[in-house]
């Protein structure tokens, strides 16, 4: 704020209001913990992704760019995304110590691969590297 950079203030106050939304949705309000407060930051990331690429397949390239600068605000304050490789060898240790085999064990491999790369990479990306893994 003291710096007047309206979109990184706007941002950051939109994130607030999610973080704010998450912790009163429910029967019960509660407080969020750290990795519950990262995982609502990813959400939005992501949505900022997904509408800048809206955007630019319909020729709004100034509202894309827009988008596409709030999820890199966004993304200063989650961790480093794992790379693919990184990725592949987190599930082939998580599939290989839980003596997952084939495809009818998506489930329970996909618990263990998400808990193996801890929100850092995203569920389709992990999702597409259990598949290889299994198939």
């Amino acid at each position: 704020m003291k710096g007047r950079d309206e979109l990184t203030t706007s941002t950051l106050r939109m994130a607030l209001t999610a973080v704010s939304n998450a912790e009163t949705a429910g029967d019960a309000a509660k407080v969020l913990s750290d990795d519950e407060v990262l995982a609502v930051l990813a959400k939005e990331a992501k949505k900022r992704r997904e509408a800048a690429n809206a955007f630019a397949g319909a020729g709004r390239t100034d509202q894309a760019a827009k988008e596409n600068a709030e999820g890199e605000i966004l993304d200063r304050y989650l961790p480093v995304q794992l790379t693919d490789e990184e990725i592949d060898g987190l599930v082939a240790d998580a599939l290989g110590a839980g003596g997952f085999t084939g495809k009818a064990q998506m489930g329970p491999a996909m618990k263990a691969a998400q808990a193996a790369v801890a929100g850092r990479a995203e569920g389709g990306r992990v999702a597409a590297a259990v598949r290889r893994r299994l198939g």
